[in-house]
């Protein structure tokens, strides 16, 4: 009786210590929303994302939010991607999120280290031939929404 009540406390400061690192995980949670970021249009409609962002000084940046299709024709869906430009120089791509819902489907795109600006990529792209099309692309800087309220 007295060995399960060990192994349960053990368990149960196994809990409390994942809690306390998924705490320390939401750091990067977003704080700033840049707002949508929109494709250019073309004869069939267009891709959007929803964008929020992580504070720059964080250690792992992170650009989420959700991404629509509002294309009409069945081939052709949304795509985001995001290039990171890293305080320690150089920049690297994000991986590539698309989806063809109209509906939305959320994105989480994170960088390898610390970045003091980033490229949301928003593009239409063909199902067939992954033919990437009508891209906009926004450039957000550190400096950029370093006064934003949170």
């Amino acid at each position: 009786m007295r060995k399960r009540t060990v192994i349960g406390a053990g368990l149960l400061a196994l809990v409390l210590a994942g809690g306390a690192a998924g705490t320390a995980n939401a750091a990067a949670a977003p704080v700033h929303h840049w707002g949508p970021v929109q494709s250019k249009a073309g004869h069939g409609g267009y891709a959007k994302a929803d964008v929020w962002l992580s504070d720059f000084d964080s250690e792992r940046f992170v650009v989420s939010g959700t991404l629509y299709d509002r294309d009409r024709q069945s081939g052709h869906c949304a795509y985001v991607r995001a290039r990171f430009h890293y305080v320690s120089g150089g920049t690297g791509w994000s991986q590539v999120r698309y989806t063809c819902s109209a509906k939305g489907a959320a994105f989480k795109l994170s960088s390898d280290g610390e970045v003091d600006r980033v490229d949301v990529r928003v593009c239409l792209v063909s199902y067939r031939t992954n033919a990437i099309f009508r891209c906009h692309t926004d450039a957000i800087k550190a400096s950029t929404v370093a006064g934003w309220p949170q």
